[in-house]
C-alpha cells in the first residue's frame, strides 16, 4: 500500500542488535576477502582465514582435553563464541548475514535486545558443546549457523504463541525447522561432509527454550503449554 508520508524511511528500520550482529559477521568476512585479494595484510594476508580457524574455531579435541583435564584456559573458552564469526567462504557468510537480518528482525521486534544477544551467543556456545559431547569430530566447527538456528528457535516460539492466540494450530510454527533440518540431513546423506547439523539442532532447542523464558509473559505461556501437553 502506498504511504503518503514523505518522511517515512524507504526501508523498514532494523533493530540495532540485528545491525550489530550482521556487521560483526559480515565485517570479519570482508576482512578475510580484503586480505585474500591482497588489499591488507601483505603476503601473509592470504592465510588469515586458516590462521583464524586454527586459533578461534571450535575444536572438539580441545574441548575433550578441557573436560578430561579440568583445565579451561580463556583462549580456548573464547572459541565457544569466536567460531561463529569465521566462515568457509563469502557465500557461506552472506547466507548467514541474510538469515540474521531476516530472523533477527522478527525476534528483536518482540524480545529485548539483550535477550536477542543472549539467545544468539548461548545457542552458538551450547550448540557447540553438545556437538562435541555427543560426537567425536575431527573437523573444526565454524560459522554462525548454530547461533542462527537459535534465532530460528526463538522465531518458532514467537510464531507458536501468535498462532495459538489466533486460535490456530501452533504446530505450524515448526514447519521452518523441519524444512531446514530435512535439507541438512538430505545433503548429509547424499554428499557426506561434517555433522554441523547436530550443533544447529542443539542451537535451535536452546533458542526455543530461552525465548520461552525471556518472553514478557513467560510464566503464563509455560502454564498454558504444560496444560496442553497434559490434555494430550
Amino acid at each position: 500500500m502506498y504511504d503518503d508520508n514523505l518522511n517515512a524511511p524507504p526501508l523498514n528500520p532494523l533493530p540495532w542488535v540485528v545491525v550489530l550482529l550482521s556487521c560483526l559477521v559480515g565485517g570479519v568476512e570482508l576482512m578475510f576477502q580484503a586480505a585474500e585479494a591482497g588489499f591488507i595484510g601483505g603476503p601473509e594476508g592470504i592465510g588469515w582465514r586458516l590462521w583464524a580457524v586454527q586459533n578461534y574455531a571450535f575444536s572438539d579435541k580441545i574441548f575433550d582435553w578441557m573436560r578430561q583435564t579440568g583445565q579451561y584456559p580463556v583462549p580456548h573458552l573464547v572459541r565457544f563464541v569466536s567460531y561463529i564469526f569465521i566462515h568457509q567462504s563469502m557465500t557461506h557468510a552472506i547466507f548467514a548475514v541474510v538469515f540474521i537480518l531476516a530472523l533477527g528482525k522478527f525476534v528483536a521486534e518482540v524480545l529485548h535486545p539483550l535477550a536477542v544477544l543472549l539467545i544468539f551467543f548461548a545457542s552458538g556456545a551450547i550448540g557447540a558443546a553438545i556437538y562435541s559431547v555427543i560426537l567425536d569430530e575431527q573437523f573444526a566447527l565454524i560459522g554462525a549457523y548454530p547461533a542462527i538456528y537459535g534465532l530460528i528457535g526463538a522465531f518458532t516460539w514467537l510464531r507458536f504463541t501468535t498462532l495459538q492466540d489466533e486460535g490456530e494450530n501452533g504446530l505450524r510454527a515448526f514447519n521452518l525447522i523441519v524444512f531446514f533440518m530435512s535439507i541438512a540431513l538430505i545433503y548429509k546423506f547424499l554428499f557426506g561432509g561434517t555433522n554441523d547439523w547436530l550443533a544447529e539442532l542443539a542451537g535451535f532447542c536452546v533458542g526455543f527454550g530461552l525465548a520461552i523464558i525471556l518472553g514478557s509473559d513467560a510464566k503464563l505461556r509455560l502454564k498454558m503449554l504444560l496444560l496442553q501437553f497434559r490434555k494430550r
